[in-house]
């Protein structure tokens, strides 16, 4: 897919721009993270003119919503001074700490701070390390959640598992596995619960068909406008999830 990054250079923001093939995918999306990071997912199989009509499309929408997140963590997009996680109401001071290990280390200092030691010239091991340590907080708050969530509805699931996807906030297999992005940390509570909700009633659907829906708004009446919010959701995560 390297001939449409040829779409981007006139901008002279390639750098900024990536182009992911996906087997997953099913239609053209494109995705901007805070920072000004731009995200163009194509199923494969796509034509380079496809891609070419889908970014036109939706170029004006993509700028306007790239001067809006490019500030948004641009200061520490690599070192984040700071990590706001409003699934589980914490906010944690991020301080950091050189030291001779080549391999970067987390660990919370006090109540709500955390201390980033070993290379710290190294962008990719301390995001690394950073998104290590969130994976492990939340199998336990989330996956904690999910276990509540799915007591109140009487749902049953064979066991979570915490990822770092690109493309969907969650998915339930036909074997009972939950799966969950570790980005859900960055939503609110509610979205969160819609999100944990929506996977859960697939234990019981595996489909989107109208009584999937129907389940889902018995338990959650406001499914809309959540599913929405979730939709949206991407523009809260901090670029270094994905860096």
């Amino acid at each position: 897919m390297s001939p449409q990054l040829q779409l981007f250079d006139a901008r002279g923001a390639a750098d900024r721009w990536t182009v992911r093939v996906s087997g997953r995918a099913r239609r053209l999306s494109v995705r901007v993270y805070p920072g000004g990071r731009v995200e163009v997912v194509v199923p494969q199989g796509a034509s380079p003119a496809a891609v070419q009509k889908f970014i036109g499309t939706h170029r004006q929408w993509i700028h306007r919503r790239v001067e809006d997140l490019s500030t948004a963590a641009a200061a520490d997009e690599r070192h984040p001074a700071s990590i706001k996680l409003p699934a589980i109401g914490r906010h944690y001071a991020v301080e950091y700490e050189p030291s001779g290990e080549s391999t970067a280390r987390v660990r919370v200092a006090g109540e709500n701070v955390l201390v980033v030691s070993g290379p710290l010239h190294d962008d990719r091991a301390i995001a690394a390390a950073l998104r290590s340590w969130l994976a492990d907080l939340a199998q336990h708050q989330i996956g904690n959640e999910l276990a509540k969530v799915a007591a109140e509805g009487s749902f049953r699931y064979v066991r979570t598992q915490i990822r770092r996807q690109r493309t969907r906030w969650g998915s339930c297999s036909a074997s009972g596995t939950i799966s969950l992005n570790v980005c859900l940390l960055f939503l609110r509570p509610q979205v969160v619960r819609y999100l944990l909700l929506h996977e859960l009633c697939h234990t019981r659907h595996m489909n989107h068909s109208a009584k999937f829906w129907a389940l889902v708004e018995s338990f959650e009446p406001d499914y809309r406008a959540l599913d929405q919010e979730l939709l949206r959701g991407w523009q809260s995560v901090p670029g270094w999830m994905f860096s």
